[in-house]
């Protein structure tokens, strides 16, 4: 095993580990070229968690992910048919990206560039950041082997972003808001003369000529972020937020209800499954200053579509429902709160942690996050298999139920606190000095 592949299996999660060996058996038996590409390969070898796996196929990439969506039961978010890419959901929430080796040219800046089937090493050539061009072979023959015609290793580790060529921004005017966004995400600078052809792009009005559907893409992108809010102050301070909306800055972006979602995510307990849509939350607070009409606008410039708008716009009637629920006296006990709670989409807990009215259904969300979530992960399959209860059958899940609910109804151990500590007795007197006032001589 190669140093790389071993670094890899350290980063990936279990359900990540298990999509990857999937799709590479998937991939074997096609007798297609796989390697693993792009924002995966930068957040390993850059030290950050993986978010989402990026396959690239020497190949049929649309055969090869239909394969390994029927093999495991993945969803195929959308496919791009003239790029040969296909994103798919796989269990365990595994967001990953299978898509064909490529190039793409452009006649024109901010044209509609021409596709074709390439090897890895002119697919990596011709994409947007050194950092995003790092690939590993995937392959039996030469797994593990480091694939970095850019140099993207060395600017990861001096924490650079630097185009690929000098074309770059010009001939996909998005990749302006995509390098605003690494930036504050990684954490990175901008390379003196990439920030030089950023500049000219902006001078040159390149953003106007960004297509609605990459807008839209975008805006799912920065939702997804660890911290949007950050991002949108960024691209508010390189005036590119109004590229969504003219009425997005000013006092009318709302960055104060970003830093509170954020806020109310972090206390999601680490490895939590909630079900939570970003993107409806985020536009959410994000227009929550806007009137009808300008949010109006913002559907239009950003080609939203109907189910990205109802996520948004019918994010607070959806959650009333639970919102009475949770004022009602049946919910006293920790088990009948996390049963209503964990049943339910992780955005409409969050809506409600941050726009109840009702400070008892605060509380009780509260106290679902920090209390009873954590309390109820540590009730694993391996506790329901010592309880007698075989795995597999219908009665696994509810004996684990039971076990959770037990778990968070028991009466907390009264702790008795520590006796205090007995003072020792003041040794006797000594006899009396002979040389009152005066300090004992040692003895030669």
């Amino acid at each position: 095993m190669s140093d790389y592949m071993f670094m890899l299996e350290n980063h990936l999660g279990a359900d990540q580990a298990r999509t990857v060996s999937l799709v590479q058996s998937a991939a074997t038996e096609a007798g297609v070229g796989l390697f693993l590409a792009g924002g995966a390969m930068r957040d390993m070898l850059g030290g950050f968690p993986i978010r989402d796996l990026d396959f690239t196929v020497e190949g049929d990439a649309i055969k090869l992910a239909k394969t390994a969506a029927q093999r495991s039961g993945a969803r195929i978010v959308s496919t791009d048919e003239p790029r040969k890419s296909v994103e798919l959901m796989f269990p365990g929430d595994v967001a990953a990206s299978i898509g064909m080796a490529r190039q793409e040219r452009y006649s024109k800046p901010a044209g509609r560039p021409n596709i074709t089937p390439a090897t890895i090493h002119e697919d990596l050539r011709s994409r947007d950041f050194t950092v995003n061009s790092i690939a590993l072979s995937l392959n039996r023959a030469s797994l593990g082997l480091l694939l970095d015609p850019n140099n993207g290793l060395a600017d990861l580790e001096r924490k650079e972003l630097r185009v690929i060529s000098s074309y770059t921004l010009y001939d996909d005017p998005a990749r302006l808001l995509r390098l605003i966004r690494f930036k504050v995400r990684l954490g990175f600078t901008i390379e003196e003369r990439t920030r030089s052809q950023y500049d000219n792009a902006r001078l040159a009005e390149m953003e106007s000529h960004i297509p609605t559907k990459a807008l839209l893409r975008e805006l799912c992108r920065i939702a997804d972020e660890p911290d949007p809010g950050l991002v949108v102050q960024a691209l508010d301070e390189e005036k590119l937020m109004t590229l969504f909306s003219p009425a997005l800055c000013g006092p009318k972006l709302n960055l104060g209800g970003l830093a509170k979602l954020l806020k109310a995510k972090q206390m999601i307990p680490f490895g939590a499954d909630l079900r939570l849509e970003n993107l409806g939350l985020f536009l959410y607070f994000l227009a929550e200053k806007l009137t009808p009409k300008e949010k109006a606008a913002l559907v239009e410039k950003c080609g939203l579509g109907a189910r990205e708008v109802e996520l948004w716009q019918k994010l607070e009637s959806r959650s009333r429902k639970l919102d009475r629920e949770l004022k009602s006296a049946k919910f006293q006990k920790a088990s009948r709160i996390y049963q209503a709670l964990s049943h339910v989409p992780g955005d409409q807990i969050l809506f409600l942690l941050l726009r109840s009215s009702q400070r008892l259904v605060q509380d009780r969300i509260k106290n679902f996050l920090q209390k009873h979530l954590p309390a109820a992960m540590e009730i694993t399959d391996r506790d329901v298999i010592a309880a007698g209860v075989e795995p597999g059958t219908p009665k696994f899940q509810k004996a684990k139920d039971e076990l959770i609910a037990t778990r968070l109804d028991a009466r907390p151990r009264k702790i008795e606190p520590p006796p205090e500590p007995v003072e020792p007795p003041p040794p006797p007197p000594g006899p009396p000095s002979r040389f009152r006032g005066q300090a004992t001589q040692p003895r030669n």
